[in-house]
This record gives C-alpha cells, structure tokens and sequence, in this order.
C-alpha cells in the first residue's frame, strides 16, 4: 500500500482557502511565547497572546471582522480619510506591530489594489502567523522583520500614504516611539494628505495619552482623538487612538464628523470622537 503523503500547511490552504495551520498551543517566538487560544465564539476565530498579554484576534475567512473594538475605531476614522483625502486604488500603508495582521488582513480586503506593509519585531511570530492565518501574500501584505523605529527610520520621503502605531512590549508602547522626533520622523515619510494613526494603550491618569496628543499637535495641524467615554473621563484603563494629519480632519458638528460618530457609537463599547480643538484642550490639561 502506497504511503499517504503528508501536506503542507500551504497546500492545504491552497485547497481550502479558509483552512489554516492554526492549531491551540503555546509557542516559543524570538521575544518569548505566544500563546493561540480559539475564541470560543466562532467557528475559525483565535485569539493570539504575547508573553500572557492579548495581542490580535482573528476569526478565518472574514477578515473585516474586528472584534477588539479599538481596531473598529481605528478603520472607522481611517475609511474616512481614505473617502476624503487619498485615492483608495493606490494606497501604501504601513502597519507598525505586526501581531496576527488583524489591520493590515481589514486593509487588504476593503482596500484590494493596497499594499500593507507590517513592521514586526518578532521573527518567529512573523513565520508562525503566516502559516497560522489567512494573511494575503506580498505586495499585499508583506511582513517585514524589524525594529519599528529603525525600519521607520529608513522609509524614503512621501512613501507612505498611512501609518499605522500598534507597537507595544507588554502593555507600554516603547518610549521612543512616542517622542516628538518620531512623530516628525512618521510625518517625513508620509504624502502631504496622508493620515499617522496611534494607539496608546494608558491608565487613569491619561498621562500618556496627553503627552502623545501634544507630540502630535507639535507635528500635524489637525489632531483628533476617539476612545470611550469611561476612558476619556480617567475611570479606567484602556486604549486611547489618536490621529494626525496635515489636511483638514473632521470637525465636530461637520457630516464628516457626525457619519465618524454614528460608527462609533454603535459598537459594543460605544466611543466619543474629538477634534483638534477638543484634543488641544485635553493636551493642555498634562502641561
């Protein structure tokens, strides 16, 4: 009797687009362990943990499907400017944090003409999630092993139509990727209507946060701001995301701004957007 060969994870997507190498475990990665645990609620969906801390979510075959809400807010303010500002047949974004590609997988399915690079520290991470998930291959989506300020460091003038800051080492972004330097150095990358989004992760004291609000207000003339009502008033922990750009972003009591909101507010953390002068205010408060 003939021997069954055994195949690869590839081919077997290759004939079930939807099937991945997936499978519920610990891992060793070159920064510690990642852990993939099945979400308990969907069929194919995972959840990846970073040396015990949640990192992506992913649920197989549906890629706009985002269940941590931050990530919602994040396409609800980039669809935005994207309508507004840049052609969506010809958009490069960057992805600072690779994790399981949740963003960049959501960009390169609204978005099929795009190319999303992801900047991953993490080179066996990067390895395992390619083979774990439904990620589309290069230009769409090409994963790049490197460190986030070094990498940014390196992209030539107006390269970048997005970038996008999800870089965290435990639940703290690296300090120097929150400086007012590498706020200049995202902007020098970037095309004159191009858009840097941030998420920083903060306490109650929103000390963070602040601080990011006025890097970005000493770089871009318009800065907003969306996070929930409870994290916004200090009551909690959580994520905050901020937004720069040198072109006009929605104003409160604009269209713009009231289409933002109705996205926002119908999640199931429903979230506040802030514009610039809003976020100057709450800059103003950490001097």
């Amino acid at each position: 009797m003939a021997k069954k060969k055994n195949r690869s994870a590839a081919s077997r997507r290759a004939e079930h687009p939807h099937k991945t190498g997936a499978v519920a475990g610990v891992y060793p990665i070159s920064t510690g362990e990642a852990e993939l645990v099945p979400d308990g609620y969907h069929s194919d969906g995972w959840l990846l943990l970073i040396n015990g801390v949640q990192s992506s979510h992913v649920i197989v075959g549906q890629p706009r499907m985002l269940d941590f809400e931050y990530m919602r807010w994040i396409v609800a303010v980039l669809d935005s400017h994207i309508q507004t500002h840049l052609n969506p047949e010809k958009l490069r974004i960057t992805h600072l944090g690779g994790g399981a590609c949740s963003l960049a997988r959501y960009c390169a399915d609204v978005y099929p003409n795009s190319r999303n690079t992801v900047v991953e520290l993490d080179a066996k991470l990067a390895e395992h999630v390619r083979d774990w998930f439904d990620i589309p291959k290069s230009p769409r989506v090409k994963i790049r092993v490197g460190d986030a300020g070094t990498v940014t460091r390196s992209f030539a003038p107006e390269s970048r139509d997005v970038v996008i800051r999800d870089v965290f080492a435990v639940d703290k972004t690296p300090v120097e990727l929150t400086s007012v330097d590498f706020v200049r150095t995202v902007d020098h990358s970037l095309v004159p209507g191009g858009l840097y989004i941030l998420n920083c992760g903060d306490d109650r004291t929103l000390n963070a946060a602040r601080a990011e609000a006025a890097a970005l207000l000493e770089v871009f003339e318009y800065v907003s701001i969306v996070a929930d009502s409870a994290m916004l008033k200090g009551r909690r922990r959580g994520n905050i995301i901020l937004v720069g750009s040198h072109v006009p972003l929605p104003q409160l009591g604009s269209a713009e701004a009231a289409s933002i909101s109705r996205v926002l507010m119908g999640g199931g953390v429903p979230a506040q957007y802030w514009d610039t002068e809003k976020v100057r205010a709450f800059a103003r408060k950490g001097a």
